[in-house]
């Protein structure tokens, strides 16, 4: 890959809460196009990294760039546009408790855009089709959901705004092995259809293997290593040994990978 490939780079990155530093000099790129999955040990900055590459942290060091501009230079108006090329899945879906599934898909909407409702309503409709929820999910509230469906509202309120980037934090926590199955073929015939850069943190093995690209290992404060999951078997830090070498780490990669 060459620079030209990078949607997003982090370099020198440095991220602290009082005098704890979570990150120091972490260097970091997607590829346009594909999965890019993030997993570290608990208290490794995995979200923090995520947010920090979303704007809800400001760096306490280095810079964050998206096809080579530097964000601390970008004007409020560019940054802004920029917002609108991401949708965002949290851990727990983060939906409105109040409002239907439609209402929160059409939140996004609402906010960015000034169309007639009937428009908001129709395009809403078609990201829960694309989601995989039935027709009929749109009018219950996400108490009346299963987690499962829970996350594909969440996903269809992530793709309102038809963006290209699709940020994902543990997008499979606390489904059953199937629903998990079922949610990584979502995201990978999402991501094949749509043309989508996928960045998703997880500590799900079987996800790692189905669907990523490449996986970046976040120890020592930085991105250890960042490779296809082939590869990174092989290599030799401490950590990505006991995490990928472990039984379930060896059942996993015995398992068919994705096809390109």
């Amino acid at each position: 890959m060459t620079g030209d490939d990078n949607l997003i780079e982090v370099r020198g990155l440095r991220s602290q809460f009082g005098t704890h530093v979570v990150h120091d000099g972490l260097d970091f790129e997607v590829h346009r196009g594909e999965i890019q999955g993030i997993v570290g040990g608990s208290g490794s900055g995995k979200s923090v990294l995520l947010n920090t590459i979303l704007g809800l942290k400001d760096p306490d060091g280095g810079e964050i760039f998206f096809e080579g501009h530097a964000r601390s230079k970008m004007r409020r108006r560019d940054r802004a546009a920029l917002e609108r090329r991401w949708g965002v899945l949290f851990q727990n879906g983060a939906l409105f408790s109040s409002l239907t599934v439609q209402e929160n898909v059409m939140a996004p909407l609402r906010e960015h855009i000034k169309m007639p409702v009937s428009l908001m309503r129709e395009i809403a409709d078609l990201k829960i089709g694309l989601s995989g929820l039935p027709d009929h999910a749109g009018n219950k509230l996400p108490s009346e959901l299963s987690g499962g469906m829970k996350k594909r509202a969440g996903i269809a309120r992530a793709l309102a705004m038809d963006p290209d980037i699709l940020f994902l934090d543990e997008p499979t926590a606390g489904l059953d092995p199937i629903g998990a199955s079922e949610f990584d073929n979502l995201i990978l015939e999402l991501s094949q259809a749509l043309g989508l850069t996928v960045i998703m943190i997880t500590h799900d093995l079987d996800s790692l293997h189905a669907i990523c690209d490449r996986v970046a290992v976040i120890a020592d404060k930085r991105i250890v290593a960042n490779e296809p999951l082939s590869t990174l078997t092989q290599h030799s830090h401490p950590w990505i040994q006991e995490y990928f070498g472990g039984p379930r780490g060896r059942a996993v990669l015995r398992q068919p990978h994705k096809e390109g």
